[in-house]
């Protein structure tokens, strides 16, 4: 029965992750087509021409239509056309400061090479002898951040737990940090899983539950060991009992 349970969780751990990430990937797929698929001309549109729908429409569209732009940016007209666009905005208050951070966000996120974190790093926070996982963006002085200048410092992230996209930001003393010799994918790791999957751990050739299935069988066994034994014990008290019983059963054939 042990066993079972431990075939049963292994099962589980190789069809969850695939099962979730099908799932958010049709999810994904299907938002684009709820969005995108409305706005095509019904001549691009396959869904009028077969006779059942075709997933993943909108999304290919949604890509055509983003390099298509890229490619119209690349050149004079192009960039003329966005720099009025920006002027416009820059006349507008709020929607100004809206435009310039989210696009601030994407052109460090995307553009090719582009600064990402540089190391990972231990900080104590809230308190003297806590420590959490942050993030190193870059080294600067004190002075660029207001501060009296002269003294180093870093500029980190600390992120959350399981969503690393939020978090908080930190100005540490370079002092005051402990860089640690880690990836940052494994740290982002460290973090989604809120510690449970440590640096290193997740080889392919390593299965999650191969500890515990190994367990199991050597319960499993240890339990066979058990029984057998019992029964040589049981084995070697009846043949004593026979041999005690067969002088009285020889007299009393010679009885007879």
């Amino acid at each position: 029965m042990r066993s079972l349970r431990g075939y049963f969780l292994a099962g589980l751990v190789v069809v969850a992750p695939l099962a979730i990430t099908i799932w958010l990937a049709w999810w994904f797929i299907s938002l684009f087509d709820r969005w995108v698929k409305p706005l095509i001309p019904d001549i691009y549109n396959p869904d009028n021409y077969l006779p059942f729908t075709v997933p993943g429409v909108g999304l290919v569209f949604t890509v055509a239509v983003i390099t298509m732009i890229g490619a119209f940016t690349a050149n004079l007209v192009g960039r003329s056309v966005v720099n009025w666009w920006e002027r416009i905005l820059d006349r507008m208050p709020v929607l100004r400061s809206v435009y310039r951070g989210t696009k601030q966000i994407f052109h460090t996120a995307l553009s090719q090479g582009t600064r990402n974190f540089k190391s990972v790093a231990l900080i104590e926070y809230p308190r003297p002898g806590v420590h959490v996982i942050a993030f190193i963006a870059r080294e600067l002085d004190s002075g660029e951040i207001g501060l009296p200048p002269g003294s180093p410092m870093y500029a980190c992230f600390m992120p959350t737990t399981p969503n690393p996209t939020s978090g908080f930001l930190f100005f540490v003393h370079k002092d005051q940090v402990r860089i640690l010799d880690v990836s940052v994918e494994d740290a982002a790791k460290l973090v989604i899983s809120a510690g449970l999957v440590l640096p290193g751990q997740g080889a392919v050739d390593e299965h999650p539950l191969l500890p515990m299935l190994l367990e199991e069988k050597e319960k499993a066994r240890e339990g066979e060991t058990g029984e057998r034994k019992a029964r040589e014990k049981a084995g070697e008290t009846a043949p004593r009992e026979t041999a005690e019983e067969s002088p009285i059963r020889r007299e009393e054939g010679e009885r007879e």
